[in-house]
């Protein structure tokens, strides 16, 4: 009888906190470290998340749902998800920073994935508070960060296996484009300046540890900023001047903020530089270029071409 009862002892307390686990969200951490607990019953119903009503706030975010085969979740968008075109038929919840719980809240989502950075704050934090699962995604403007946000995504999802094939893909192409990029020397590597809003005559302009000083770097080009500042900053016309930019960079999306080929070349400072000179402006999609979700490695090529021609620096 001893004998007996002393195995089944610790087996009906195993199965006492495994069935606890089953019903109680903040037993599963510890309980998937307990021995006798199988640990992958465990993590499986940590990741059961009903995302069939899927909401997504931010671009990246939104094409790499897409990419993973699983757009039929997806029931909102926010203002920057324009790709693929399939998205823009999606209620549209508002623009990633001035987001209103509200309307989010009225599509009705089972599930909410968000980029880094969105808001404002206190927007989150009533979704976050709402009951519904919400997951914050890293941003990152850099290989590691792309795939990351990928397999972040796939394993929300439950997708994991599609996400690795994913990553394993968009990885080949990151390489293959960053490859070529730097194989162009230093000294013809072109300095850039990124402009994000030109308004009444002000220069708001990309400095580091932003996506655009990322995307140069990535395609082989040198901000033009030089890492003065961080973030988005107004520059003077002295510090425009003192940039020499060899090309200026704009967004294609209206909305009057980026200003007219000629009011750029106008302008007093930009007058002055070798990219008015040699007339030499940019404009891309936002999305394509600053996503740095799956199509960056594109977006590399793209902008590496724009800046110097379709010459073969691979010899």
């Amino acid at each position: 009888m001893t004998s007996r009862f002393s195995v089944q002892r610790p087996r009906l307390r195993q199965f006492a906190l495994a069935a606890f686990a089953l019903t109680s969200p903040f037993f599963l951490p510890l309980a998937a470290a307990l021995p006798g607990v199988p640990a992958t019953a465990a993590a499986e119903e940590v990741q059961k998340v009903d995302t069939s009503r899927l909401v997504t706030i931010g671009g990246a975010i939104t094409e790499i749902v897409y990419a993973l085969g699983e757009g039929n979740r997806l029931i909102a968008r926010d203002q920057t998800s324009t790709y693929p075109e399939e998205a823009l038929k999606l209620p549209d919840v508002g623009y990633m920073r001035a987001l209103s719980p509200e309307g989010v809240l009225a599509v009705n989502p089972s599930a909410i994935l968000s980029i880094e950075g969105s808001g404002p704050p206190d927007a989150l934090a009533v979704l976050k508070n709402a009951g519904i699962p919400f997951e914050t995604v890293a941003e990152g403007y850099d290989r590691a960060a792309i795939l990351n946000k990928i397999t972040t995504v796939g394993d929300f999802l439950g997708v994991p296996d599609k996400a690795r094939a994913l990553a394993d893909e968009v990885a080949g192409e990151l390489d293959a484009a960053i490859a070529d990029a730097a194989k162009r020397p230093e000294s013809e590597r072109k300095r850039v300046l990124f402009i994000l809003s030109f308004q009444d005559g002000k220069v708001m302009a990309a400095g580091a540890h932003t996506g655009a000083d990322g995307i140069l770097k990535l395609a082989g080009a040198v901000n033009a900023t030089d890492g003065a500042f961080p973030g988005y900053k107004a520059m003077s016309d002295e510090a425009i001047a003192n940039a020499k930019p060899d090309a200026i960079m704009v967004m294609s999306r209206g909305g009057g903020h980026d200003g007219s080929d000629e009011q750029l070349l106008a302008h007093p400072a930009i007058a002055l530089t070798p990219a008015a000179a040699s007339k030499t402006i940019i404009r891309m999609n936002s999305l394509h270029l600053l996503g740095f979700g799956p199509r960056t490695a594109s977006a590399i090529r793209d902008l590496n071409e724009r800046l110097y021609g379709k010459a073969d620096v691979s010899q």
